[in-house]
């Protein structure tokens, strides 16, 4: 009777490190585009613009993944919800990875004139649809392997990939800007990240395919349970929990591509900071990122789901009235904590989020109704933060307008929660 708990564990485990790897190695390529599009895409990809034109058509282009990713969520959770998780995850760390290093072997403008952005806009919308498939199967990996009572437990390991991917990412530029020459980075350093994606795929993809399908979806499949359309499902039985999950969503984006994206720009450009110290301060923000994906991941298989969402949710709508004025102090203190206390929140929201989204829809279309939900709350929260934010201070409205924005997008993701129910008792 003692043999199946042992046999069992070490599976579980190699479950966590699958979901931990893969949503770091995405997400990884992810951020390393944010990063760029901060500091060097508009001059390399858009020379004849001036800085402010140049900064909002490269935040474009970061922007166009995040519309990309509903429709990825939507293809790839049509098939993980008909063929399994497994096979799907490992597709879209291909997709994603693959776009990854033809970006970074990119000619730029003044190679090949405007095929150069247009191409740049392609592979980024490829990376997009990648991306839109990886987090919802990596979320269904944890949470459907979880013995009862522990699911945020477990699906706090792909919670804590983008902490990780972000921090390598960040830190390949930060050395990259320590070892080398303004002009040296413009020109081909910051490519480098790109290319070594693709070490970062082969990692990946040996881990995953060693890993088994869900004990949940092959339940689904012995019983015959599988939906021929499980996006027509989902929209017919469940278009609510989308569209709420969504929103529920949002506030996660907001804090944390504000934070990044635009204050990393704001900071640089506006401040008169150094990248460096920038993307120093913004690395250590992670690192409480990571902590309040671990507490609140734990807390919710205590507290709920829900509660301890709404808490984080609650404080995020007052910290937005208080990040910008702390930047604006020039303090690298203060910056930092601005910093900090906008990550920590963030992570306080995403941690529980790997469990709450698969926990809101049906095994027949578990994968379709995480994904949408996560990918379309990453287009209100993800893609518009650094266009808003940069539009308004080009228009002069100041960063406490910014800043109110922040605070209103946390108020549509609590009055979402208010509409949610709670989900941490309920069997998958």
């Amino acid at each position: 009777m003692t043999t199946s708990p042992q046999t069992a564990a070490p599976s579980r485990s190699r479950v966590a490190a699958a979901s931990l790897i893969g949503t770091a190695i995405e997400f990884y390529d992810f951020y390393i585009y944010g990063t760029a599009a901060a500091l060097v895409l508009n001059t390399a990809f858009f020379p004849k613009m001036d800085s402010v034109a140049g900064t909002l058509a490269s935040f474009s282009t970061f922007a166009v993944a995040f519309i990309s990713r509903p429709l990825g969520s939507a293809v790839f959770g049509h098939w993980g919800d008909r063929v399994g998780r497994k096979s799907m995850l490992v597709v879209s760390l291909l997709v994603m990875g693959l776009s990854t290093v033809l970006i970074g072997l990119l000619p730029g403008y003044a190679a090949i004139g405007v095929i150069a952005p247009v191409l740049l806009v392609l592979l980024r919308f490829t990376q997009g649809i990648g991306l839109g498939g990886e987090w919802g199967g990596a979320a269904l990996l944890a949470t459907e392997h979880a013995p009862p009572g522990k699911r945020g437990l477990y699906a706090m390991f792909p919670q804590l990939g983008p902490s990780a991917g972000f921090i390598v990412a960040n830190g390949l530029f930060l050395i990259l800007g320590a070892v080398l020459s303004d002009g040296q980075f413009e020109s081909w350093g910051w490519r480098l990240p790109f290319v070594a994606s693709l070490l970062l795929v082969v990692v990946g993809l040996y881990v995953r395919l060693k890993i088994s399908e869900t004990p949940v979806f092959q339940a689904a499949m012995d019983q015959r349970r599988i939906a021929k359309v499980p996006f027509a499902g989902l929209m017919r039985h469940q278009w609510r929990r989308v569209l709420l999950g969504a929103g529920a969503m949002t506030v996660a984006y907001t804090l944390f591509y504000t934070a990044t994206t635009y204050c990393l720009a704001y900071g640089t450009d506006t401040l008169q900071i150094p990248r460096t110290t920038m993307l120093a301060l913004t690395m250590v923000g992670v690192v409480f990122m990571a902590a309040g994906t671990v507490v609140s991941a734990l807390v919710s298989d205590r507290l709920g789901r829900r509660r301890t969402l709404l808490w984080g949710t609650g404080v995020a709508i007052a910290w937005g009235l208080v990040m910008f004025p702390l930047m604006e102090t020039r303090s690298i203190f203060l910056v930092g904590l601005a910093l900090a206390g906008a990550l920590a929140l963030m992570g306080l929201v995403f941690g529980p989020m790997g469990a709450y989204l698969p926990e809101l829809f049906k095994t027949e279309y578990r994968y379709s109704g995480a994904s949408v939900a996560y990918s379309l709350g990453g287009v209100l929260g993800g893609a518009v933060p650094p266009l808003v934010a940069t539009g308004m201070q080009a228009g002069g409205l100041g960063v406490m307008a910014i800043g109110g924005y922040v605070s209103a997008m946390a108020l549509l993701s609590l009055l979402c929660l208010l509409a949610l129910p709670e989900t941490g008792d309920r069997s998958l």
